[in-house]
């Protein structure tokens, strides 16, 4: 009989989730010999770490985890969802202040992509959050190309077949057509890669302007573009309340079943 696994991280995810920085800032302070595990300098990003048995410094101070943060971003365009860019280009990090540690993204938003942009050092939360069994869902503001027949938003309802598979049900609604544009809402229950692009261009469009106003219950509101603000207890609840098995309730779709 196995005996239980134990709860093994590498000595890099061990301080970024602790708040002090990012995993790539991470293995730069290891390798300078600023983190120890047991009283002894450890140079080894890698290193495992029991986090029950394991006493672990940084600069020579007990690590202590920081208190979780949650807060939401209005992403602009033009921004990348990544710490550091090698280009030079803005990320959103350079939106933050003030916050008291370091925090990831909870998915992402593509560069040309605006809108509402979940970030914590809660990695379980992100985890949970992300996993595309519990079909969080997601709204958009979609600014098309052309403008779209009723046929084909009945179409983005339906599910549109992309090249990774059909996509599930989803609520869409016209919210106006301007001239030779049609903009319109959709909310998805899915999080594949620039899935609403991809959506769009299924119907031979393309999509002018993205914007994600809404995650699960959480929505942007009248929070200005470039700003964050700090999630409500009552808001990181809702979403907490989405795992254990959530199916969405607005969709009668039926799950595949595996094949062996």
């Amino acid at each position: 009989m196995s005996s239980p696994q134990r709860p093994l991280k590498t000595l890099e995810r061990v301080l970024s989730k602790a708040g002090l920085g990012s995993r790539t800032e991470a293995r730069q302070w290891i390798e300078a010999g600023r983190a120890q595990v047991n009283g002894v300098v450890v140079r080894d990003p890698d290193h495992w770490v029991d986090l029950k048995r394991d006493r672990v410094r940084f600069d020579r101070k007990p690590l202590t985890v920081r208190d979780r943060v949650y807060l939401l971003l209005y992403k602009p365009a033009g921004y990348l969802t990544t710490y550091r860019d090698t280009e030079g280009r803005p990320t959103v990090y350079d939106l933050l202040s003030d916050v008291g540690t370091f925090v990831s993204p909870v998915g992402r938003l593509d560069l040309d992509t605006s809108g509402l942009l979940l970030m914590t050092n809660d990695t379980q939360f992100a985890e949970r959050v992300t996993n595309p069994r519990f079909h969080i869902p997601k709204t958009y503001l979609v600014k098309a190309s052309v403008l779209l027949s009723d046929v084909q938003l009945q179409q983005l309802r339906d599910g549109i077949e992309l090249l990774d598979g059909p996509t599930r049900p989803a609520e869409v609604r016209r919210v106006r057509d301007s001239g030779k544009y049609t903009h319109l809402e959709i909310t998805i229950t899915e999080g594949r890669n620039r899935q609403v692009r991809r959506m769009i261009e299924a119907l031979d469009a393309h999509v002018l302007k993205l914007v994600r106003v809404q995650i699960g219950s959480i929505a942007i509101d009248k929070l200005q573009i470039g700003r964050w603000r700090m999630l409500t207890p009552d808001e990181v609840r809702s979403l907490d309340r989405n795992h254990e098995g959530y199916e969405d309730p607005r969709s009668n779709h039926t799950p595949r079943k595996k094949t062996s």
